[in-house]
């Protein structure tokens, strides 16, 4: 099978990585899967680094070159069908009437409600399928009158790393210059609102207050970083708090932190959450958008509303008591290798594929 997947994005963000572990994972089962990316992309340069066949397309042009580039491709017979990872490589498809020559597929990893004006339906009613990446967004798919049939929902997945030796844990915090005496949780996402870094900096006065070493990692960018460091300095944490920006080797990120923390006030799945907890961290999260069929209270998280004291409560429940973290740390670890691993993500996407054809 040769799929043709499209991703005119040029940040890497969760979709993003998805699509790199998906086009690898279709790789290694014997399925040399296309790419059509931006020039310039993120994407586009880990995939052409990983050995995935890549068509660079200029962004702009309301996504016309994408489309001619497309339609290109399937003037042969070689592409069997067409997957769209996001909104703009949706339209460029559209556009490419793909749908005329194969079936076409969307990813869609947001729960907010199909838009409806006449463009926006066009583009949708050439899906064949729907990819849900989540029993929450699947159902804002069925309020918004897609058919059950034209859905079909796939977790999101991580790779499932070996645990960080002490070592490796040692070089981790000496990379940010991190203490064994410092206890250092962090989050990995892009400063926008609904991400919700804010509510763990205004925890992090309350827990210090205990916890007077305690740490935050906040990895990422985007729009609302200035404005959280601000917060931080303006609370008197900025000493604690380290802003590093976009983090490319998240093993040492990871490696690094005693716990993760997870505020998003809206969340379609959360692949650092998934990750983090693949890495064996206790973690504490909202259960906004999809995020309560990631984690359970008191099981393979601690649960808290995106609210500073709630936070702080949770932090400080977690710094104070050892075998709190090694047991959700475990449980988390494990929930996320039966759920929620790459292989079962590539999998389960392959199968879609195939019902498809």
């Amino acid at each position: 099978m040769i799929p043709l997947f499209v991703d005119l994005e040029t940040e890497w963000r969760g979709g993003q990585s998805q699509a790199l572990l998906l086009l690898q994972g279709l790789y290694e089962r014997g399925h040399a899967a296309e790419l059509v990316a931006a020039e310039g992309s993120a994407l586009g340069q880990r995939a052409r680094a990983a050995g995935i066949y890549v068509h660079s397309v200029s962004r702009g042009g309301l996504r016309i070159p994408a489309a001619v580039k497309i339609g290109g491709l399937l003037s042969d017979t070689r592409i069997e069908l067409v997957h769209a990872n996001e909104g703009h490589a949706l339209t460029a498809v559209w556009l490419a009437r793909a749908h005329k020559n194969v079936p076409v597929l969307c990813s869609r990893r947001i729960g907010f409600p199909l838009r409806k004006n006449l463009v926006s339906q066009a583009r949708y009613n050439i899906l064949d399928r729907f990819i849900a990446n989540s029993r929450h967004v699947a159902q804002t798919l069925y309020e918004s009158g897609i058919a059950a049939e034209r859905v079909s929902i796939v977790n999101e997945g991580v790779e499932i790393p070996n645990l960080a030796t002490a070592q490796e844990r040692k070089l981790a915090r000496e990379k940010w210059g991190v203490g064994e005496e410092e206890f250092l949780f962090g989050c990995a996402s892009a400063f926008v609102p609904e991400k919700g870094q804010r509510h763990v900096v205004e925890a992090l006065p309350a827990v210090r207050e205990k916890f007077p070493k305690t740490r935050l990692l906040l990895a990422g960018e985007g729009r609302d970083r200035a404005a959280v460091q601000e917060l931080a300095t303006r609370l008197r944490v900025d000493d604690a708090v380290l802003f590093p920006g976009f983090v490319r080797d998240m093993q040492e990120f990871y490696g690094a932190l005693d716990a993760f923390v997870f505020p998003s006030e809206f969340e379609g799945l959360g692949t650092a959450l998934q990750a983090a907890m693949a890495y064996g961290l206790p973690v504490i999260s909202t259960t906004r958008g999809a995020l309560g069929e990631v984690v359970e209270d008191g099981r393979t998280a601690l649960v808290a509303e995106p609210d500073p004291a709630a936070f702080a409560a949770a932090m400080i429940q977690l710094t104070s008591d050892s075998n709190l973290r090694t047991r959700l740390g475990t449980a988390g670890r494990e929930e996320v290798t039966e759920r929620f691993s790459a292989d079962l993500m590539v999998q389960n996407t392959l199968a879609v594929y195939e019902q498809v054809l």
